[in-house]
């Protein structure tokens, strides 16, 4: 079994959503980017391991589609293999008008049975991925950490993991996205490689330039979540 690293997983998680809209140019190059992410704002970054997540996501479109988008969160369980990811929740976005637009995206914890006992605690990741007619285009990735929040148990934990007393801290300001180029118009069709944005423009790790894009602002937030899984078109 081949083991992953954090960062190899990390370059590899009930939905309200809300439009906004506002004029934009359109383009007609097929494998230019038709969708670029502006805003990724983590409304609960710290919160309970059985709590949910929840993400205010703000991108923009810049020419017309005739198919939704689709959003998911990974949970990644394991470094060990990618059979212990978890999908937490998925959602349709559309249609999409074009102009700037923003939903909040809400999944539920993982399952803690699905993980194994001893990568319960510690650091992982979860994937927020956006994707076209099944092709992948975006990808933002988050360290998390789980620990006891009490410091007698941190310092001698028991055997066996006490959730409820276990509290994660997602990494805001710290995520990693990578952008995938795709055929909009054909999005089956592999391109070119994917574009590692490790500060959101400009050079990647690796030294290659990349196009920059509006720059997201990853921040976290106190305000109460909104339950609800309703999806609302907004006019302008």
């Amino acid at each position: 079994m081949t083991k992953r690293s954090e960062d190899d997983a990390m370059a590899t998680s009930q939905v309200t959503c809300q439009y906004t809209r506002s004029d934009a140019a359109h383009f007609s190059f097929a494998t230019m980017s038709i969708v670029h992410l502006q805003n990724v704002e983590i409304v609960n970054p710290v919160a309970r391991f059985s709590d949910a997540y929840i993400f205010k996501v703000t991108f923009e479109c810049i020419a017309p589609l005739e198919d939704d988008i689709e959003w998911k969160l990974i949970y990644v369980g394991s470094a060990e293999s990618e059979k212990y990811d978890q999908e937490l929740d998925s959602c349709m976005v559309g249609p999409v008008p074009v102009g700037v637009n923003s939903f909040e995206f809400e999944a539920e914890a993982p399952s803690p049975e699905k993980i194994p006992a001893h990568d319960l605690l510690g650091v992982t990741v979860i994937l927020l991925t956006g994707s076209y007619n099944d092709a992948e285009f975006i990808r933002v990735g988050y360290y998390v950490n789980n620990a006891y929040e009490d410091e007698e148990l941190r310092e001698n934990p028991p055997e066996q993991v006490e959730l409820n007393k276990v509290r994660r801290e997602v990494l805001a300001s710290k995520p990693r996205v990578t952008r995938f180029n795709i055929n909009w118009n054909d999005p089956n069709q592999p391109i070119a490689p994917p574009e590692e944005l490790a500060d959101f423009g400009g050079a990647n790790d690796a030294g290659v330039t990349v196009e920059t894009v509006p720059k997201p602002q990853m921040s976290a937030s106190e305000s109460d979540s909104v339950p609800g899984s309703s999806f609302v078109a907004l006019q302008s």
